[in-house]
């Protein structure tokens, strides 16, 4: 929860400000045990892929803040890539460039793309490494960076 700068960045406000915007189970599929896996998942990914910690964790809790049911949600992306740049100056604090990668890590990683930023990589792969939640076994080929393929990785994950 503490990155380098010893702020923590999953702060009580921003978890204050995902409990009223989201609408779904907060314990469901997409909520936050996903969310917290998809953090931790991330950061070791972030550690070996370069990427930068601080939107990796911040993506982990906010991409599927948006969601309006659990099933197929086409448009959650995009609504996450608006809340993003909503709370960006009130709650997250993020440079120009980090609001950028966040708010284009949410609206596509739905979309199963591959090429990106390294760190846009690093939060698709993050979430890619949870399907088990759902039955999935992450495809190596479906993840973007080398260290996410890595298979010992896809089993702890």
């Amino acid at each position: 929860m503490i990155h380098g700068s010893g702020r923590s960045l999953i702060t009580p406000q921003l978890v204050r400000v995902l409990r009223r915007k989201f609408s779904l189970d907060w314990t469901g599929i997409h909520g936050a045990p996903h969310w917290a896996r998809v953090r931790a998942n991330g950061l070791v990914v972030a550690q070996r892929s370069g990427a930068s910690a601080k939107v990796v964790e911040l993506f982990a809790f906010v991409h599927d803040s948006c969601r309006v049911h659990d099933g197929h949600d086409h448009d959650h992306g995009s609504r996450g890539a608006l809340f993003v740049e909503e709370i960006q100056t009130s709650v997250l604090g993020l440079s120009d460039e980090e609001t950028g990668l966040l708010a284009y890590a949410c609206r596509h990683h739905s979309d199963g793309m591959l090429d990106a930023d390294v760190t846009v990589q690093t939060c698709w792969d993050s979430d890619r490494l949870d399907l088990g939640r759902v039955g999935i076994r992450p495809d190596p080929a479906r993840l973007c960076t080398p260290a996410a393929r890595d298979r010992g990785l896809i089993a702890w994950a």
